[in-house]
């Protein structure tokens, strides 16, 4: 990897930055993750995604448990160095742990949030 894909970034205090993820067919947005350095060079590596998983503390291959992988189309990044987007084929059509396309399924409406997006597979037999 060339340390000139590493220095372009603006990694934050705690060596993450933000990472979103679209699928290079539609546009749609359909997840934001973290990635730091390792995860980046495996997204790079293997042509799909790799982020770092806060909550497991550990890199975390989209697709490992569900096998909803997303492969890289493109890899950008934003004109202050701090966010990346992952321009991506969504394998399985479902991003989200929830069984839904996209992370961003609710809409603030009239003073609450409604779900604007169904559920494509019931999550209990996406991680059994």
């Amino acid at each position: 990897m060339s340390e000139d894909l590493f220095d372009a970034v603006r990694w934050g205090e705690d060596g993450l930055v933000p990472a979103i993820a679209q699928d290079a067919a539609t546009g749609e947005v359909l997840m934001l993750a973290w990635m730091n350095r390792e995860s980046l060079a495996e997204t790079l590596a293997r042509g799909q995604a790799v982020y770092w998983s806060r909550s497991r503390g550990r890199l975390w291959a989209k697709g490992e448990t569900s096998g909803h992988v997303q492969k890289l189309v493109e890899l950008r990044l934003d004109c202050d160095g701090d966010a990346l987007l992952l321009r991506v084929e969504q394998k399985g059509g479902i991003a989200c742990h929830t069984g839904r396309r996209s992370c961003f399924y609710r809409r603030w409406r009239d003073g609450g949030w409604e779900v604007v997006e169904a559920v494509v597979k019931d999550p209990k037999e996406i991680y059994s």
